[in-house]
């Protein structure tokens, strides 16, 4: 029960599926964005007081427990059952979730038992949506990075293979000119919401009332 990561041929140390762990990161992610959509324009908390609730026990499930009884994590793991599987070691994802543990306990006291907001709870929400974010988008997990500097030399088998020294390889290389079209769409952006957004701020009509509009 208490045994943290998997034991795999061919791995010398417990490791844990990454496809499996972003699934995860998915679910909660989705749950957590719409909470605090639901906070800012709506002013509802009903929402985000169960999701952080359910989030610590999750996260607690993986720290203290085993990460295989995770409930996100049973259904990512069962979401990705037909990919092969990516191993990352564990040492690195448990002490990420640790943080994870850490913020959510933090809004829980805040938010769920104390029924009150702040700076504490905004700031511990957005730092949880970033770390999902990256993990769940790229790939990239911060909370491993931050235990790598504190570890040096001793983390292994990270997602991507990022631990090792190793050079890019010609694809993965960005050039002057594909950051010169980033750079130009962003502009694009800054002008279209400038020149336009008087325009875009009208009310959206239902389709058969515009239709009418142009008849007449």
């Amino acid at each position: 029960m208490k045994k943290f990561g998997e034991t795999v041929d061919g791995y010398d140390i417990p490791v844990l599926n990454e496809r499996e762990i972003r699934g995860a990161a998915g679910i909660l992610f989705l749950f957590m964005i719409i909470s605090f959509l639901k906070i800012i324009f709506v002013g509802d908390f009903l929402m985000i007081k169960y999701f952080i609730t359910v989030f610590m026990l999750d996260m607690a499930i993986r720290v203290f427990i085993n990460p295989k009884y995770s409930p996100s994590l049973i259904i990512g793991r069962f979401m990705t059952r037909n990919q092969t599987p990516l191993y990352v070691g564990a040492a690195q994802k448990k002490f990420a979730w640790i943080i994870g543990l850490t913020l959510s306990t933090a809004m829980f006291i805040h938010i769920v038992l104390l029924n009150a907001y702040g700076i504490i709870t905004g700031l511990s929400c957005l730092i949880c949506m970033i770390l999902m974010f990256f993990e769940l988008a790229f790939g990239i997990c911060i909370g491993c990075k931050i235990y790598g500097i504190f570890n040096k030399g001793k983390v292994q088998y990270c997602p991507g293979e990022v631990c090792e020294i190793q050079d890019r390889h010609e694809i993965q290389k960005t050039s002057y000119s594909q950051w010169l079209i980033v750079i130009s769409f962003g502009l694009f952006i800054f002008i279209l919401a400038y020149f336009l957004n008087e325009t875009f701020s009208e009310p959206t009509q239902e389709l058969g009332k515009v239709l009418e509009n142009w008849g007449k």
